[in-house]
């Protein structure tokens, strides 16, 4: 759940709020997260009065074409609605009787000086964010070639350490062992790492490393969407596809993420492997899928073959 002092307070920086009434009553009035965010707030709609209200200069003008008693009614409409909250627009004056009604009904009422569309592209943003579904997996988040990359697997089987060989490779830290994941979009799944963890890498026999200490800003990110899961498996012939036919996905939130399964072994450099995944991973999103035009070769092939027998 959001209130609206939340809300405020994490947006001000860039929406620049000013309180015109109902400042105290903001803790108690909360927004319902199983709403969309263009369902959560808009300009002046009296069809819908559960969301926080814009008023722009053309609402601002349509407010003043009525009377005192329609604008009373309107007004009642809204607090019996539920209403989160009012927000005037580009530092427009606010009627005093809506400033009024707004105090005596503790229904919270702003400003700022950004037009009425752009608060609301802001806000939507902000509450897309704020309210979506997340989740917290295990693993180590990377970034590997401008890709967001999950390494999983069972414990002792080496993520930290093939985590620092990339990084050391170039690529960077996201986050390790704990990674927050948020469903931003309805395809988007996004990864960030939690504070208290932030620029940290746990290492069997060395401990907590500071990787943006040890290798620099350019070795942490702040947040990736994750596009690929690579996860390590002990070696085990019967229970590892050599050859996978069709694409491996895990859901994620609702999402399918792409998956490899690596195997651990002796001799393998897992890092190499990692990059190469995720290079083919790159093809495959601009169209470019291997396996599909190696099997269509191979068709073709058996095809003509046939024919020159019939010959």
């Amino acid at each position: 759940m959001l209130t609206i002092q939340e809300l405020v307070s994490d947006t001000s920086e860039r929406l620049n709020f000013k309180w015109l009434a109902g400042e105290l009553s903001a803790a108690h009035i909360l927004l319902d997260p199983g709403m969309a965010a263009a369902d959560l707030l808009g300009h002046l709609n009296l069809i819908h009065p559960a969301r926080i209200q814009v008023f722009g200069l053309e609402e601002l003008s349509y407010y003043h074409r009525f009377d005192v008693k329609r604008r009373q009614h309107h007004l009642e409409e809204l607090a019996q609605g539920g209403v989160p909250a009012i927000i005037i627009a580009s530092n427009a004056q606010a009627p005093e009787d809506l400033v009024s009604f707004c105090a005596h009904h503790h229904v919270p009422l702003l400003a700022s000086p950004l037009d009425a569309a752009e608060i609301i592209d802001l806000l939507r943003v902000y509450l897309n964010k704020r309210l979506a579904p997340s989740t917290i997996l295990h693993g180590v988040f990377l970034d590997v070639l401008g890709l967001g990359v999950l390494i999983t697997g069972e414990s002792g089987l080496g993520k930290s350490e093939l985590a620092l060989e990339l990084i050391s490779r170039g690529h960077g830290l996201v986050a390790d062992d704990a990674v927050e994941v948020f469903r931003t979009a309805p395809s988007v799944i996004e990864g960030q790492c939690p504070e208290l963890l932030q620029n940290l890498l746990e290492v069997r026999g060395l401990g907590l490393l500071d990787i943006r200490t040890i290798f620099g800003e350019t070795s942490v990110r702040r947040k990736m969407n994750l596009k690929l899961i690579v996860h390590l498996m002990r070696a085990n012939p019967a229970d590892f596809e050599r050859l996978p036919m069709q694409d491996r996905t895990q859901s994620i939130l609702g999402v399918d993420i792409l998956q490899v399964m690596l195997q651990v072994a002796a001799g393998r450099n897992l890092a190499v492997l990692v990059e190469a995944a995720v290079r083919n991973t790159i093809l495959k999103i601009r169209g470019i899928d291997t396996m599909r035009d190696f099997i269509e070769r191979q068709a073709q092939a058996i095809q003509e073959s046939s024919q020159q027998r019939v010959v």
